[in-house]
């Protein structure tokens, strides 16, 4: 690992601790601006076509803010595994597993680019998280390899507008500043990633243009 991606992920690590408690309740805020976190959610969720009785990743899975949607996705019988890089995210995603008596999900403290993938899983899923990854390619690949045939790996996350919202781009930043979302980070394309290693890919834009959502099947 370079000293410039250590650096980075440990700046994500200490920047979640801090935001850890209060992530959920200012994540909300968003909506005072129009950004529709839960709709982004229920849709990329969608996007999986999750089956009950699938065995479903989610990179950066934070709080745990999708479990419930995922949940309703594959039911009982099946299983959630969440990967995230910060302890105090996952204790706050302990605490709603342990509040729902959720006894199909697995969570696991690592960083993504190491995360070894089971084999042969029904879906991967990462909600505004993977951009903060600086090698985003090698856990997109990983997790490509991973999947049964015909499943999906979806990311929803922020992108550069390439439209007539291009102006409103470093607002968005500065507003999302406090996730770590950063000019950088913001031009990162790993929906180009996606397209690189899946098949039938397909990206929609939301939120004029700053928000997608990159689907591709193996």
């Amino acid at each position: 690992m370079s000293k410039s991606f250590r650096v980075e992920k440990e700046s994500v690590i200490h920047l979640y601790r801090r935001r850890a408690r209060r992530y959920n309740f200012t994540a909300n805020l968003y909506y005072l601006i129009g950004f529709r976190l839960q709709a982004y959610r229920e849709k990329a969720v969608l996007a999986l076509n999750l089956h009950p009785g699938d065995t479903v990743v989610e990179i950066g899975c934070g709080t745990g803010g999708n479990f419930p949607l995922l949940q309703q996705a594959v039911g009982p019988n099946g299983k959630i595994i969440g990967v995230d890089i910060t302890d105090a995210m996952l204790s706050q995603a302990r605490k709603r597993v342990e509040e729902n008596r959720w006894s199909n999900v697995e969570l696991v403290q690592s960083d993504a680019a190491s995360f070894q993938f089971p084999n042969g899983v029904g879906g991967i899923l990462s909600t505004f998280a993977i951009t903060l990854a600086p090698d985003f390619d090698k856990i997109i690949k990983s997790g490509a390899r991973s999947l049964a045939p015909g499943k999906r790996w979806v990311i929803a996350d922020f992108k550069m507008p390439s439209n007539r919202f291009v102006h409103l781009a470093p607002l968005l930043v500065f507003l999302t500043r406090p996730f770590g979302v950063s000019m950088e980070l913001a031009s990162r394309h790993p929906w180009e990633s996606i397209s690189n290693y899946l098949a039938n890919t397909s990206v929609t834009e939301l939120y004029g243009g700053m928000v997608y959502i990159a689907v591709g099947h193996r």
